[in-house]
């Protein structure tokens, strides 16, 4: 363990250790009868694991139900007792606490005081009172801690009050020197408006005064501000004259500057609170501070006004819880809102900062119907003027609280006076008895309804229809926003591949959808993964060792738009389970689309049981087949589905491995599902025809998928056909017949050349024997002949030419630059023939 890994006393209180070690406080006890142990306690943040039980002298742990066993959680800053039973003989009593925290969060610490156990025959003796304690009565059973400004020594009958130059706390051991007052021991405060409509800025000490005023380096009380003009009324409101705001009569609305009106005919007033400027608290808000060493702050007003916002106030010290409460009475819808079907009943949108050097944090909570109060958010450090909403799922009275808390560290000083957190408006819709700052329209019984109060709610699913003011459905495949049902605008498209539910309250999936490409249709059908998926990742660790897995609880689609993930917090289940049902649905469950919960196995910590905490979700609204987002938004998830026909119909879910936990940023969630259900259904685009041989006059065609095949169901593949076909396929016949012309073609052309070869060769011989004899050159009187004579006379070879002299004569004539005689003989005369 780390040396500060142990229970740490503060002063009155005992507080535990802040990481992920587990520290364990002992104490034996051996009682005479039956008894008890009581205890008081502040147990805020389920991020530790806190439990309480009680074992034997040999080890052996007590029979304890779960509501004795497990602690229930506390309000931050304030105590709770703790009682468990416990028999005779010797009893070791465990405090056992463990930080189950996965990330750099610091936890807040378990604090404990106030032990006692009943059941003891007889003590050995009296203790003495500690320091800064007291006890006027010899043999009492209990110390008391010494007032303010006053101080004790050990085993003190009573307290000694301090000099004027000096002062103490409540149940301080001595005095200390009152420092010189500085900027930090006064704080400003707004007046109320008076009579003529002004304001002032005044300057208040911080009570109890222990600074000094009258010293060297002492800062004196500002003075009082001038009078200003006060801020308008809050919307809703009216100006009196005395320039006090008073809300609006039923049935009329105000901006805050004007006189009320009655909403005209066929609206009604918008009902709610809108808190914008802060010159008196609203009377149904309060203040109050309070320490967690439960030192007086109380008389201190927690939060101050000042004009255009309302500001956390001085405390008495920097760990002091700095409240703001607000009281919801109840919601009611409109006329115009009251036939939708969605969960949403009201919500809380407040504008907030804080400035913070320090480890401050702002919390949001809510107490339902005075059941318990549950932390709905939180805010470490400082953070930039930014929005925040809250949806009411439910009717219910509901108690709103801000508490600002400008550090964790335990300490009685006041070093962080100047870190803050500033609000500047508040608005709740659709109180039960709010006010209204506007009139919103309203569907009219009929066209001649034009009487105030004659408004009617439409069914669900339909809106008003702003050229008639008559109720009209909403389109399909849309749904009504939520928020107002005027104009056909109100009713929203659902996301690609998706469908509205019959009420159009809400977008879904059913699980079949189709998608056009490439003038292809492909059809999904998804069927098999509507039931609701796990995915588990880890195991991981945290620095100190612990051992952690995520678990995703995935539904992707059907369920008739019902968010059938369910993710709970068994620790916070256990220790709230006596508060009844209408607190716990707030607490240990989150139902969503898909939901994340931090397991810590029972090996994780040697715990004897699982736990799982920090559930959240990742998506509660289908937007269709992509979804998109950043943290400022909220969380995100996109679920990717990919077609493998090797996988089986429910597939195998995963996370990118760069991003183990799923996110890498932590706002957007990636998850990668295969499946052969995302595969489309098959059509005939998705296989192809092979013809067979031609066998004893029959021919086969066979069906086969195109590989690789990417489709599942759908249609199947058609059976095996056979036609009648020929033995001599066409394709020979025309082959054969092909075949013979071109035979015929080329005897034809060979007996032309040969027939015409002859005629050269005869042609040659002439001019070869003309060419043998010497004699002179005749006088040419014929052009030799003419082309197509047949010539008369016979051929005289003088001697038979080689081909190779064919083939030059014929070059020699093509070329025409030499000459060669051949002798013919002719029966008319002799003639010399120019070749």
């Amino acid at each position: 363990l780390h040396i500060h890994s142990s229970w740490t006393p503060q002063g009155v209180y005992l507080e535990s250790s802040r990481d992920e070690c587990t520290v364990s406080l002992v104490y034996a006890v051996h009682l005479e009868q039956q008894g008890s142990v009581s205890f008081s306690y502040q147990y805020p943040d389920n991020n530790i694991f806190f439990e309480f039980y009680v074992q034997n002298e040999q080890c052996q742990e007590m029979a304890q139900t779960d509501d004795q066993k497990w602690i229930k959680l506390t309000t931050n800053g304030e105590w709770d007792t703790h009682t468990v039973n416990l028999k005779s003989g010797t009893n070791i009593l465990y405090w056992r606490t463990t930080g189950i925290l996965v990330g750099g969060k610091m936890v807040k610490p378990v604090l404990l005081r106030n032990i006692q156990i009943e059941g003891v025959a007889y003590t050995s003796e009296c203790f003495l009172c500690r320091p800064g304690w007291f006890s006027s009565a010899p043999g009492s059973s209990s110390c008391q801690p010494c007032p303010r400004n006053t101080s004790s020594h050990k085993g003190a009958a009573s307290c000694t009050p301090c000099p004027d130059t000096q002062y103490s706390h409540e149940g301080w051991s001595q005095c200390k020197e009152r420092p010189p007052c500085s900027e930090k021991d006064y704080f400003q405060i707004h007046t109320a408006c008076d009579s003529e409509g002004k304001t002032q800025v005044m300057y208040r000490w911080v009570e109890p005064r222990i600074c000094e005023e009258n010293v060297t380096g002492a800062v004196a009380l500002p003075p009082t501000g001038e009078r200003e003009a006060c801020p308008p009324c809050n919307p809703g409101y009216y100006n009196t004259d005395d320039s006090t705001c008073f809300p609006c009569p039923p049935g009329t609305h105000s901006d805050g500057t004007s006189v009320c009106e009655e909403c005209p005919a066929g609206t009604e007033p918008v009902l709610g609170y809108e808190y914008k400027w802060w010159n008196v608290l609203p009377s149904n808000m309060k203040t109050s501070c309070f320490n967690v060493g439960n030192s007086k702050c109380d008389d201190m007003n927690g939060w101050e006004v000042a004009g255009d916002h309302i500001r956390s106030g001085a405390g008495g010290s920097d760990n002091d819880y700095l409240i703001l409460n607000l009281h919801v009475p109840g919601f009611k819808l409109p006329t115009s809102l009251a036939g939708m079907t969605g969960t949403e009943f009201g919500r809380i949108t407040f504008v907030f900062e804080t400035i913070c050097s320090a480890d401050c944090e702002l919390y949001f909570m809510m107490d339902v119907n005075r059941k318990s109060t549950t932390v709905v958010e939180s805010w470490e450090g400082s953070k930039e003027r930014q929005s925040y909403t809250h949806i009411m799922t439910r009717n219910a009275s509901v108690s709103y609280t801000w508490a600002f808390q400008r550090t964790n560290q335990a300490q009685d000083v006041r070093r962080y006076i100047s870190d803050v957190v500033i609000l500047y408006s508040v608005s709740v819709t659709n109180v039960q008895d709010g006010v209204a700052s506007a009139c919103r329209a309203c569907a009219l019984l009929s066209q001649s309804s034009q009487r105030p109060g004659s408004c009617i709610p439409c069914p669900a699913g339909f809106y008003i229809d702003r050229d008639t003011n008559r109720c009209q459905e909403c389109p399909s495949n849309t749904c009504l926003s939520g928020h107002h049902t005027y104009g056909e605008d109100a009713c929203l498209p659902c996301g690609p591949g998706s469908k509205s539910n019959k009420e159009h309250s809400r977008c879904y999936s059913d699980c079949s959808f189709s998608h056009t490409e490439h003038n292809r249709t492909l059809t999904f059908d998804l069927s098999s993964l509507s039931p609701v998926a796990s995915l588990t990742i880890g195991p991981s660790f945290t620095s100190k060792g612990t051992k952690y897995l995520h678990v995703f609880n995935v539904s992707l689609c059907g369920h008739q738009g019902t968010m059938a993930a369910v993710c709970t917090d068994n620790v916070t289940d256990i220790a709230n389970k006596d508060m009844g049902s209408d607190s716990t649905q707030f607490v240990n469950s989150v139902d969503s689309f898909i939901c994340q919960s931090t397991i810590i196995p029972a090996d994780g910590r040697g715990f004897r049981m699982a736990l799982a905490s920090q559930s959240i979700s990742l998506a509660d609204t289908f937007l269709g087949e992509m979804a998109t987002g950043s943290c400022q938004r909220g969380r995100s998830a996109v679920m990717t589905i990919r077609c493998n026909p090797e996988k089986t119909d429910r597939g195998k879910l995963t996370v990118p491995s760069a991003c183990p936990a799923g996110t890498c940023d932590g706002c957007t969630f990636h998850f990668l599902w295969e499946s052969g259900s995302a595969c489309p259904r098959c059509t005939q685009d998705d296989y192809h025809q092979i013809e067979g041989a031609c066998k004893g006059g029959a021919q086969e065609t066979l069906s086969v998928w195109n590989e690789p095949k990417l489709c599942i169901k759908g249609i199947s593949l058609p059976a095996k056909s056979s036609a009648p076909c020929e033995a001599i396929a066409l394709w020979l016949k025309v082959g054969v017949g092909g075949g013979a012309f071109l035979a015929v073609l080329l005897i034809s052309l060979t007996c032309y050349f040969w027939k015409k070869n002859k005629r050269l060769e005869y042609k040659y011989s002439r001019l070869v024997m003309s060419a043998n004899k010497e004699c002179e050159l005749p006088v040419a009187d014929s052009c030799a002949l003419a082309e197509g004579e047949e010539p008369e006379d016979d051929v005289v070879y003088s001697h038979k030419p080689s081909l190779l002299g064919k083939l030059r004569a014929i070059a020699n004539k093509r070329e025409g630059d030499s000459s060669e005689s051949v002798q013919l003989k002719s029966s008319q005369s002799e003639r010399w023939v120019w070749g």
